[in-house]
């Protein structure tokens, strides 16, 4: 995990066939998650209760000699010229949206869609939406039509749309959206950055919740760049509220009733932007409780995150040298199966820390951390479960197991993952019989 193809295939032959199979025209990257695809369904079908569909968006930026092979994510600023004109370069990568089931208590059950391109597909509709209310753009010739594609193919692999909540960021608030969920029967809570319209079209939403009552005080805990965690207080209020479609789409989709609950941090502390969460559900919020359970379904959102970042620091995806846009897709695709399996072995560990060790390690793996890392030290778990031989793992990647210290986290798992691989291919290779 994290090494180049070479490195990881360690010769010729194989590296040759890997560059094969990445380059394939008949391979694409949805049958290289097919079997995950249908892996995360069979997890969905045995768990209980409402799962939560994370969306979320994500880049890959890679340096070429020609990136047109590739394609082109965003236009930067490249500073100034001799003559004080600004400067703009292309960034050469490809986008992927992906869609992750998880449980309300954060286990990652697998992906349910993912999707790749670049901005190829859409040049021109940057200058389109200078040209005419943006609001009139039909989706369909929109980037953001993604939000909507892999909302589908979600509740299309799940069946049972009434159990998934699909949980968004800013980016997914589409009024087209909220109108699909009705459609196909499941459920949404998104953070919203659009004020728009309620009632009878003569005020917006803001305007309803600022007649809203307090409902409430949560305490939550917040984590500060520099890891500290602070304590914060938010005022919390919610209203069931008529909300209209955009002006230039009100023949074509029907008014709305919505819950919407904002969130405000009271007495922020100075050097940090105060908590401000606007949410917006479909679900009828009645209560304090049931406004709190919808806030917290929408803290889970970072686990996407998480995601994304085994996926850049841990499988280092960045960094491989693939020279087109396909056949980065499908290594990426491989990519995505192994950094659900860190996040879900992470997880699983706590949310099921006695289950045997086997569900998530293999025998000699087993053998191995019993004989390379004492048992001494292990934070007081359990022998022969999950949650002591994943201790052991993370040790191998630097987790020092004090009593004081939080559960491993991803980062010490994917290191401790990466040296059992090495130790594990030495002992294969002491064990063979020797010539001579």
């Amino acid at each position: 995990m994290g090494g180049s193809i070479p490195f990881a295939c360690q010769d010729w032959s194989n590296t040759k066939a890997a560059y094969r199979f990445f380059s394939n025209p008949r391979v694409q990257e949805g049958q290289i998650l097919n079997g995950h695809f249908a892996a995360t369904r069979g997890r969905y079908d045995e768990s209980d209760g409402p799962i939560l569909i994370l969306q979320d968006t994500t880049e890959f930026t890679y340096q070429r000699r020609d990136p047109h092979a590739i394609g082109f994510t965003k236009s930067v600023n490249s500073g100034r010229d001799q003559d004080g004109r600004l400067r703009h370069h292309a960034v050469c990568g490809i986008l992927m949206h992906s869609s992750l089931a998880v449980t309300p208590e954060g286990l990652p059950l697998g992906l349910a869609a993912v999707k790749f391109w670049n901005r190829e597909k859409f040049k021109g509709t940057a200058q389109l939406k200078r040209k005419i209310n943006p609001t009139r753009v039909p989706i369909e010739k929109k980037e953001s039509v993604r939000w909507l594609e892999n909302l589908r193919q979600s509740v299309d692999l799940l069946g049972r749309p009434e159990r998934c909540i699909h949980v968004e960021d800013r980016e997914s608030d589409i009024y087209e959206l909220y109108c699909l969920t009705k459609d196909l029967g499941t459920h949404f809570v998104v953070r919203t950055v659009v004020n728009r319209l309620a009632g009878d079209g003569d005020h917006t939403v803001s305007v309803e919740m600022q007649a809203a009552p307090s409902a409430g005080v949560l305490q939550i805990e917040v984590r500060g760049d520099q890891d500290e965690i602070s304590h914060a207080s938010l005022d919390v209020r919610f209203k069931r509220v008529i909300v209209l479609p955009p002006i230039g789409k009100q023949k074509r989709y029907p008014s709305l009733e919505l819950s919407v609950i904002h969130a405000t941090e009271i007495n922020a502390p100075s050097g940090r932007k105060p908590i401000v969460w606007k949410l917006l559900t479909d679900f009828d919020v009645r209560s304090f409780e049931q406004a709190v359970e919808k806030i917290r379904w929408y803290a889970t959102r970072w686990k996407i995150e998480v995601f994304h970042k085994i996926l850049k620091s841990g499988c280092r995806a960045e960094d491989a040298k693939l020279r087109a846009a396909d056949r980065l897709a499908n290594l990426v695709a491989v990519f995505c199966i192994v950094s659900w399996r860190v996040m879900w072995l992470t997880m699983m560990a706590r949310a099921a820390p006695d289950a045997p060790p086997t569900i998530a390690l293999t025998p000699p793996e087993i053998k191995i951390l019993n004989q390379l890392v004492s048992n001494s030290g292990n934070r007081g778990a359990k022998q022969n479960t999950l949650q002591f031989y994943l201790t052991m793992l993370a040790r191998l990647g630097g987790y020092l197991a004090r009593a004081s210290d939080p559960p491993p986290g991803n980062t010490v798992v994917w290191r401790g993952l990466r040296r059992l691989a090495d130790i594990h291919l030495g002992a294969e290779m002491n064990s063979r019989p020797r010539c001579g």
